[in-house]
């Protein structure tokens, strides 16, 4: 017999079984929420911002739940990770003192993180300051196999709370940020090269997923620039990316087998709006995020447009083989085949 859950009583179901069940059972089928917050400015001066990072997913495979934290404090990058099974609850976003809780829809939402062993705790607010954006589904396989098929939203917000550090609790002020919400699969360690960025800017943000073969030809472009006044997107039509890895000194590195050399991301990037109009942005700052043996990670930068606007972003860069990010494989049977 089926098992059902309290969720099964509401509306949400898209195929004919409970909800607990997805439309393939596959190891890296999964659903997340993505929070990250900084600072509006300082970042890449003497005194490096400190920023937030949390991810909030569950594994209907495995039937289980995890949460993610990532963080940069005073220059010290921090991490935590915990689990639960699903038991009863598997669409309750709590684990432990980790909470996600939407408010109201697309609005406000309320998150709580870290007790015990974890490094730091926090209790803060996202408020929206954009409009969601829903990116279309993207897919990349080897042959027959998935590799990548999820479908995405994101969205801008402002981030007000607190953080406690070593017993010191500080303030979250008016911190920008971005929140995303993906579900489907993705099979991380066999994904050659994916790019995401959120770039904070005054009057709204620019955010787009971009994903490669190990040779640099497109997979995939989705994202927009979503107005701080709640106005309407402006679908991407096309991104050309000019990133290096940087040292601690902020000189070019090459990333070789494990990034070991690295400490930051800096470059330029280039969004083609519809309508034609071209923004580039030009930025640099220290990794937040490591993923370790899944390459790259996440890094706050400071950002400048060409048309001189100044803000903040999270570049996401990661992947396990390509020719110009990541040039000696760590995986096997890469995609397409």
């Amino acid at each position: 017999m089926p098992k059902l859950v309290p969720a099964d009583e509401l509306f949400p179901h898209q195929i004919p079984e409970p909800l607990r069940q997805v439309e393939g059972r596959h190891e890296h089928w999964r659903e997340s929420y993505y929070f990250g917050m900084h600072p509006r400015d300082r970042v890449g001066d003497a005194r490096v911002d400190d920023a937030i990072i949390l991810t909030f997913a569950h594994y209907p495979l495995r039937e289980m739940l995890d949460s993610h934290q990532f963080s940069l404090i005073d220059g010290k990058r921090l991490f935590a990770h915990i689990t639960r099974p699903y038991g009863d609850a598997p669409h309750t976003s709590v684990i432990g003192p980790v909470s996600v809780e939407i408010v109201e829809p697309f609005k406000r939402l309320h998150l709580r993180g870290g007790a015990g062993d974890t490094p730091i705790a926090f209790d803060v607010t996202f408020e929206a300051r954009t409009l969601p954006y829903a990116l279309r589904r993207g897919t990349m396989k080897r042959g027959d196999e998935i590799i990548w098929d999820q479908s995405h939203f994101l969205q801008s917000g402002t981030y007000n709370g607190s953080y406690v550090v070593d017993g010191v609790e500080r303030p979250i002020v008016d911190w920008w940020g971005q929140r995303d919400h993906s579900w489907g699969i993705r099979d991380h360690a066999r994904c050659p090269m994916w790019l995401w960025l959120a770039i904070q800017l005054p009057d709204g943000m620019f955010g787009v997923w971009h994903w490669e073969y190990s040779n640099g030809a497109r997979v995939f472009t989705d994202g927009c620039y979503a107005p701080a006044d709640g106005g309407e997107p402006t679908p991407v039509i096309d991104f050309r990316h000019d990133l290096h890895w940087i040292d601690e000194h902020g000189a070019p590195a090459d990333y070789g087998a494990d990034g070991s050399a690295t400490h930051g991301l800096a470059g330029r990037v280039e969004f083609v709006l519809e309508g034609g109009r071209t923004i580039a942005v030009e930025g640099q700052g220290p990794r937040a995020a490591s993923y370790g043996p899944f390459g790259g990670g996440q890094h706050i930068l400071a950002v400048r447009t060409d048309d001189g606007r100044e803000g903040t972003a999270i570049y996401e860069l990661t992947g396990s083989y390509h020719h110009r990010y990541f040039p000696i494989p760590r995986a096997d049977r890469y995609p397409p085949g």
